[in-house]
């Protein structure tokens, strides 16, 4: 092919004839004239002929070193140079993403550098056209190098010694300097470096479009604060997506380029504030904007929405975190599993073999055969969470535990209300366990607590005694510590540290899709900084009440419906060695009287619970709840499981519930919805598991029963308090001594699980207006669902009704509805779904909890102190 037609032919000797023109231009011409000069000045021949001579020898010598020069470091042998791979294919680290199913960043992963990648088509052009001004004003007219201002700086610099000459590196040079050299201080090592830049800017150049160079340059600058490229300094100085930025807001980032630490908004704002302007004043030099536009932007502030990049802040950190080391997760093998993991290693190898998403980074390769890296790769990954419901969650969390309960919690375990001396000096030893604890059963517990601090470990590991650690731990110092309103200084000893945290109610709530699967919203805790064992999915509490609806289920498949009577006494049961049980059933409403099913259900009463396990199976029941999707390994098929003697996590509970919803079909909680890389392929997409646990006849029946708990029954405060009316289903629970309080709600659309109780099970109310889980877990579920219903922006309305078939008779009779759904009835507190005393359980420790017993020097004054832990609950 003739090389005239070969285009990159054609670009090429364009590209050199350009560089000759600006070389004669800038060298060669001035020469010429300075010689020209000298000629004219003179008569004698012999002196301008050696002039000539001398002057073009210089120009050869000059011209043959920067050849000589160019030549060393393109064949490499002034120093590294990139290959050309490297050159086309630059490493970037790039932070996977989380996107919530509503289009919003949730959070990253990153390893050293929190850079998400962004596409030319998401800069705005604002942006560009203020880098460009400000940086390169002849950006769109070299090929790398601006030979125009390399004569500026050098004239100026060199020969003028000013320092205000400006730059000479073209944006492509300082992509060059930031992608393949390393930092150097001093003004020699900086020339040394100069040429090597040079070379490789034209290299970029000739690899790479303008608008590619300024995608790169943007994606890879440091704008500080853990904001590395465009669309992390976006998100955590505005709050944006790059694409969203205003002209002003883009001319302060542009104005950081020139020193992201000097120019650091939350720490220089006047000099960021004055920087921006001059951006914008180059901007009009430039035409993209009027004087007009620069003077009205110049008085605007800089509109500094900070949004930290902390793993601990943000919306649903929980999840985060889960979700993190879900994908990472290894292969189980049973020798990384201490003796006491049985179960953790049972549900792990569980979920490698039914979950796709458990584990994908280590089951998973890309192109290159490597595993991807959440922390490098730049994933971005869509969840199922959405950030409104995620954000109604977490606030009802807050104004029912953090702001209510907490505050009743620590009041009732305050010293100083204590009514008589007795019990004021029961709390001073014993609080916040229960009161059937004696003292010394609580020093041991707190002595096993000390055990598991970090503070223990290393004066244990350093040869400390156990008195000079006894000793420590009971000593007084300065300290801060956590409190709902803030950190606060304090003195107390590590030991009180340890007592005060256990005061902290924890909670875990749920809400997720009973169709797809997706979870919606995910709140683990109250506080991820302070408290961060996660008690959705990590911990395992008693389910009290709650598991009736699996016995009920087991009721109807096996022929019963929910108008079968029988009367309501006090149950006597064997078990299977002939031991006799009698649950306890709280409040005499209908004594001695025939009541049905439904009414048993709905009032979560014992009794009834009691005979219906007595006609079944206490096999058949624990088959069915593992069918339920409860993994416990642990449930033992006795009479009294009927009343919830098992342990479960919220999302095992939540996602049982779906079955109720979906006609008998369990589905199983959905986090991720697709992968895709950092080039926008999908790489992986998911689908929630589902298994069949009970027919649709019987799903429909229990649908029918469990309204009557909201409608009359336990679960009547969302009528009456909340003032829900919407169709809907639910189930409370109280177990043993009121150590946890459980409530799972249900309508056609969304199943949402709350659970609320101390970090160990004898920290608990010791009055069942507090403890009962009406009264702990359901108003978690009411400010929730208030909130959903208020935002006309979902897919949730009152309105919806659940699927059952208009002709479906749920006694497959002629059947007169005998519950009373006046849903302003007065509530009746003598109603109670506590299990039975006879339903001890051992005691369980959470061992890996992280209750945060940490110690902080602090420099505030004895006045500024509060002397004490007790002074603490005033809140």
């Amino acid at each position: 092919m003739n090389f005239f037609q070969n285009p990159k032919g054609l670009e090429k000797v364009a590209c050199y004839l350009k560089f000759c023109i600006k070389f004669a231009e800038i060298w060669f011409i001035p020469w010429l004239c300075a010689w020209i000069t000298y000629a004219y000045n003179t008569t004698d021949m012999k002196k301008i002929k050696d002039t000539l001579i001398v002057m073009w020898s210089i120009l050869a010598a000059v011209m043959f070193a920067i050849v000589f020069l160019f030549v060393s470091i393109i064949k490499g042998w002034s120093g590294y140079l990139p290959d050309t791979s490297e050159l086309e294919n630059p490493e970037y680290l790039y932070a996977s993403q989380l996107i919530t199913a509503d289009g919003k960043e949730m959070g990253t992963w990153s390893l050293r550098e929190n850079r998400i990648r962004v596409e030319f088509k998401d800069i705005p052009q604002n942006l560009i056209d203020a880098l460009v001004a400000t940086e390169d004003v002849r950006y769109y007219e070299h090929s790398g190098i601006d030979a125009q201002s390399l004569l500026r700086v050098g004239f100026k610099s060199i020969l003028l010694q000013q320092e205000s000459s400006g730059g000479g590196s073209t944006i492509t040079q300082q992509l060059a300097k930031m992608l393949h050299t390393k930092p150097e201080s001093g003004m020699m090592a900086r020339l040394r470096q100069k040429p090597n830049e040079w070379v490789i800017a034209a290299k970029l150049e000739k690899r790479f479009t303008k608008n590619e160079i300024l995608t790169m340059y943007l994606n890879k600058y440091d704008f500080g604060n853990n904001a590395v490229g465009i669309a992390s300094a976006a998100h955590v100085y505005f709050g944006k997506h790059p694409s969203e930025l205003k002209t002003e807001e883009s001319a302060m980032l542009v104005g950081m380029c020139k020193n992201s630490s000097l120019y650091n908004p939350l720490r220089r704002y006047e000099k960021t504030l004055e920087r921006r302007n001059v951006v914008l004043s180059q901007m009009v030099k430039a035409g993209y904007i009027t004087g007009a536009e620069r003077d009205s932007l110049s008085s605007l502030p800089l509109g500094i929405d900070y949004h930290t990049t902390d793993h601990n802040e943000g919306i649903a950190p929980y999840f985060r975190e889960y979700l993190r080391v879900y994908m990472t997760a290894t292969k189980p093998d049973r020798k990384n599993y201490r003796g006491w993991q049985k179960q953790q290693y049972y549900d792990d190898s569980l979920r490698w073999e039914t979950d796709s998403l458990y584990g994908w980074c280590n089951r998973n390769f890309k192109p290159n055969g490597e595993k991807y890296n959440i922390y490098t790769d730049g994933l971005r990954i869509y969840t199922t969470i959405d950030s409104r419901m995620q954000v109604y969650l977490e606030d009802a969390v807050k104004a029912h535990v953090a702001d209510t309960l907490q505050t009743r919690f620590f009041k009732e375990n305050n010293p100083k209300n204590a009514k008589t001396k007795e019990v004021r000096d029961r709390l001073k030893k014993t609080a916040p366990y229960s009161s059937n604890l004696k003292q010394d059963e609580v020093e041991a517990i707190m002595a096993r607590n000390m055990k598991q601090t970090e503070r223990y470990r290393i004066m244990k590991k350093n040869g400390s005694s156990d008195a000079e650690i006894q000793k420590a731990f009971n000593t007084k110092r300065t300290m801060k510590v956590f409190t709902y309103d803030g950190v606060k200084d304090t003195v107390m000893t590590p030991m009180d540290s340890i007592r005060y945290y256990k005061h902290f109610l924890r909670t875990g709530a749920m809400s997720m899709d009973p169709l797809s699967g997706e979870v919606k919203a995910y709140v683990g805790g109250t506080n991820y900084h302070y408290f961060k064992y996660d008690m959705v999915s990590s911990g395992r509490r008693q389910v009290g009440s709650t598991i009736k609806p699996f016995l009920y289920s087991l009721a109807m498949e096996r022929g019963f419906s929910p108008c079968d009577e029988t009367r309501n006494v006090e149950q006597t049961l064997l078990d299977d060695l002939g031991r006799v049980w009698k649950p306890r059933n709280s409040g005499s409403e209908k004594v001695g009287e025939m009541v049905t099913l439904g009414w048993g259900l709905a009032k979560s009463n014992n009794w009834i619970s009691a005979w219906l396990m007595n006609q079944l199976s206490p096999y058949s029941l624990k088959k069915l709840i593992h069918e339920f999707g409860l993994t416990n390994q642990q449930i033992e098929a006795t009479q009294s499981l009927c009343l919830g003697t098992c342990d479960a996590s919220v999302s095992e509970m939540v996602s049982a519930y779906t079955a109720f919803v979906g006609k008998g079909m369990r589905v199983a909680p959905l986090l991720v919805t697709r992968i895709e890389d950092n080039a926008g392929n999908v790489v992986a997409t998911f689908s929630a598991h589902r298994n069949e646990v009970i027919s649709r006849n019987s799903s429909y029946k229990m649908i029918d029963m469990m309204r009557g708990v909201i409608n009359l029954g336990t679960g009547r405060r969302v009528r009456a308090v909340y003032k829900i009316t919407a169709d809907m289903c639910g189930k409370t629970g109280t177990t043993q001594n009121m150590s946890d309080g459980w409530f799972i709600g249900y309508t056609p659309s969304l199943v949402t699980g709350c659970w609320v109780g101390g970090e160990e099970r004898d920290i608990h109310f010791d009055n069942m207006t507090q403890g009962q889980g009406a009264a702990m877990a359901l108003p978690i579920y009411g400010l929730y669902m208030q909130k959903v219903y208020a935002d006309e922006s979902l897919p949730y309305n009152q309105e919806e009704t659940f699927d059952i078939p208009e002709d479906f008779d749920p006694c497959r009779s002629n059947f007169q509805q005998n519950f009373d759904f006046d849903i302003e009835e007065k509530e009746n507190t003598g109603v109670s779904d506590n299990a039975t005393e006879g339903d001890e359980t051992v005691e369980e420790i959470i061992e890996d909890e992280e209750y945060a017993p940490v110690y902080y020097p602090t420099t505030s004054t004895e006045e500024e102190q509060q002397d004490g832990f007790d002074d603490l609950f005033d809140m």
